[in-house]
This record gives C-alpha cells, structure tokens and sequence, in this order.
C-alpha cells in the first residue's frame, strides 16, 4: 500500500492502546480546504517538485518557513513538507511532527527564493 504521508517518521505510538496521542482525539477534527484552497495546495505541491529538482542538486534540503505561533524558523526536509501538504489535501490538518534536528540553516531556502530561482532558471533557458 502507498503511503501519502512518505517522508515523515513512523508513529512510534502505531497500534498502542496507550498512545499518548489518543488524548487529541477529543479535538475537533480538520476543517476541509475550500476550492481555493485546495488549488492553492496544489500548486505548492507541484512548484515543490520543480523547486526540489532544481535545488537539491546543489545542496538544499528543503525549506525554512517562519513559524506564526513561536515565531521561530522550521526546517523542513521536501519529503517532509510534501506529506504535510498532502495531508493537508486529504483532511485539512498536518501531522504533529519533530522539527529537524540541529540542522545546518544554509541548506534551507524560503519559498520566495524558490520562487525566484526556478523563475530565474526557466528565463535563462528561454534565451539560451
């Protein structure tokens, strides 16, 4: 079977009836993406490939986004940050996860640095 979430960890909880985790199982389940929403996903799950095909041969792991609640920088490996948005697709929410450990902020780039890099590829291909 497929896993949609390849790229994040194993649930070391998996099948335990004493998982911590079921405490959140009271929560309110994720909120469906809307349309736009759901195109919006998409798109970044498309950009991300081209993004990772580019960069990754020249080192770069993935992606640094600033966090809105702690207001610190996340790093994200691409298989991880492509099973968050596919999760998202499937049921609106993300799984909790471990951040990276100890890792090493120049392999990381922004989106707008991917943005600007892959528009900056196509460019030069067009005139060469």
């Amino acid at each position: 079977m497929h896993d949609p979430f390849a790229g994040l960890p194993p649930d070391p909880f998996a099948d335990d009836p004493n998982d911590p985790a079921s405490a959140l199982d009271a929560l309110d389940p994720g909120i469906p993406l809307d349309e736009g929403e759901r195109t919006a996903v998409e798109e970044d799950l498309a950009d991300l490939d081209v993004y990772e095909r580019l960069l990754s041969p020249r080192g770069v792991r993935g992606l640094v986004v600033m966090c809105e609640d702690c207001h610190e920088d996340h790093y994200h490996d691409w298989d991880m940050l492509r099973s968050n948005l596919r999760q998202l697709l499937v049921d609106g929410t993300v799984r909790p996860h471990e951040p990276a450990v100890d890792p090493q902020p120049d392999d990381y780039v922004t989106w707008d640095y991917c943005r600007g890099y892959a528009d900056a590829s196509l460019r030069y291909h067009e005139r060469y």
